[in-house]
């Protein structure tokens, strides 16, 4: 039975899912990385260590996405998965608290934390993309993407603005009541978004307990998406372009402080300019949709021209390193925003669009593994980034060297992202080789390494 294909309220009520996801998680990478540095006067490779336990967790996204595809439903892993993400932001800011009085107790508490908060959003971020796929008729993939973004950011700025109020004057009561608000408000979000949309069709729908896709262990579901040319090919993409996406988050305000002389109230704000410059490259794309139908359901064009643009981009920031304060670097920097946030909108209008292009009853274990590959590139871009930054100063012995270094990099790592995207593109749906090979984990890794 076909499922009914959402409406554009529906598509935004789904948005609200990702509203709450995005404001848990921002209090508890952002807010109480600031607490823990700056008021409890921590090594700010705590905060570090915890957001990478978070990013770890991600690796089990397959797993997760596995579950679901076995139950037919993903509400209950969205609603199971929220609520595990809200206590674990509840417990994280407990113990940040509990860091006052007793410093070892409350950071092993936060790396229980942090454990459920990276559990919480693949459980629910899997089912939720997977979803939306799925109800999502093709000409609106990009939109939808868009708009479920927009409103993930919507709940960064609301919660940061907030919570933000309300923290001052600071004690740890406060920090664990606004949190606290926060999950609450976030798991109401949930249930309002999903409720009623997969309805009862989809339980109408549900295999029966002697099918082989629900009898399948995870392993052998996670060896036949990997038999999979275009999932395997897409989530090497995935990885690639995310990984020069996400590496220059940590190095371009201290590249902004250190060239170009900004104080950090300055280079904030030139924050605020590249995220304002992203939201506008993410309705850029649905926007000339309208305009231009025939361009509304190419991805692959806009994937491409997206790498390609935020290549230019980085390598305009590389020549600012080496022409110093006289170069545009606010224009360059929204203009890097805006590169990135069209890339970004093509590129999960894809995984969208590809998520069934190998047959029913996997979606959730190719969701989960292109996931992960995003979670793991984030998880170590900001970290290869300062590390890149660190030996190309040793070895430049110059500042403003060591960031074109690392900048022209990226860009190259974009390029390369840009020609993945035409390798997915002309992947096979199904590798017959592979197939026969299914049985032997081996011989299937072994036939995938030679594609």
């Amino acid at each position: 039975m076909n499922s009914p294909v959402l409406s554009w309220f529906g598509i935004v009520r789904l948005g609200l899912v990702q509203t709450g996801l995005g404001a848990i998680v921002v209090l508890t990478t952002s807010t109480l990385n600031r607490v823990m540095v700056v008021e409890l006067v921590m090594p700010a490779i705590l905060p570090g260590a915890l957001v990478a336990v978070h990013y770890a967790l991600q690796v089990f996204r397959p797993a997760w996405g596995h579950g679901s595809d076995l139950g037919a439903r993903r509400t209950p892993w969205i609603v199971g998965g929220m609520a595990v993400l809200a206590t674990g932001g509840l417990m994280a800011s407990i113990a940040t608290a509990w860091m006052t009085t007793h410093a070892l107790f409350g950071i092993a508490l936060a790396v229980v934390a942090f454990c459920l908060i990276g559990a919480g959003v693949g459980a629910a971020g899997t089912s939720l993309l997977v979803l939306l796929a799925k109800r999502t008729d093709d000409n609106r993939r990009a939109a939808a993407a868009t708009i479920v973004w927009v409103m993930m950011i919507a709940g960064f700025i609301v919660t940061t603005g907030v919570a933000g109020h309300w923290l001052d004057p600071f004690s740890p009561v406060r920090l664990i009541v606004v949190s606290g608000s926060v999950s609450v408000v976030a798991m109401v979000l949930t249930i309002v978004g999903v409720w009623g949309v997969e309805g009862r069709s989809v339980a109408r729908a549900r295999p029966v307990l002697n099918s082989p896709s629900r009898q399948s262990s995870f392993r052998e579901a996670f060896m036949e998406v990997c038999t999979e040319p275009k999932s395997r090919r897409f989530a090497i993409f995935v990885f690639v372009s995310m990984l020069a996406y996400s590496a220059q988050d940590l190095i371009l305000e201290p590249f902004a402080g250190a060239v170009f002389g900004l104080t950090p109230g300055e280079t904030t704000k030139l924050s605020g300019v590249q995220h304002a410059g992203t939201l506008i490259g993410m309705a850029m794309v649905p926007l000339i949709g309208a305009i231009y139908p025939r361009s509304r359901g190419n991805l692959q064009i806009w994937t491409i021209g997206g790498c390609l643009a935020s290549a230019i981009a980085l390598l305009c920031l590389a020549a600012a390193a080496v022409v110093g304060p006289s170069w545009p670097l606010r224009e360059t920097v929204f203009m890097l925003g805006v590169t990135n946030g069209a890339y970004a909108v093509a590129a999960i209008g894809s995984m969208m669009a590809l998520v069934g292009a190998g047959g029913e009853r996997r979606e959730g274990v190719r969701m989960g593994l292109w996931g992960a590959a995003q979670a793991f590139a984030f998880g170590i871009g900001g970290f290869l980034g300062t590390l890149a930054s660190d030996i190309a100063r040793y070895v430049l012995t110059s500042a403003a060297l060591s960031y074109s270094a690392v900048f022209a990099s990226e860009a190259g790592l974009f390029v390369v992202a840009a020609v993945m995207a035409v390798w997915v593109h002309r992947a096979p749906a199904k590798d017959e080789t592979q197939q026969r090979a299914f049985g032997s984990p081996l011989a299937a890794i072994a036939e995938g390494a030679q594609s």
